[in-house]
């Protein structure tokens, strides 16, 4: 995804906080498995 502008890029919503997040590099291999936004979202809170 190199060139390519930060509206154009892939956004879910986070299943922990229902906020928008979008695609990250660090995920470009298992992007589809992602559902948290972040690792706090993750563990619950």
């Amino acid at each position: 995804m190199r060139g390519v502008k930060k509206r154009d890029l892939p956004v879910k919503r986070c299943q922990g906080c229902g906020r928008p997040f979008a695609w990250r590099k660090k995920w470009a291999r298992d992007w589809e498995q992602v559902k948290y936004c972040s690792e706090r979202c993750r563990k619950g809170r």
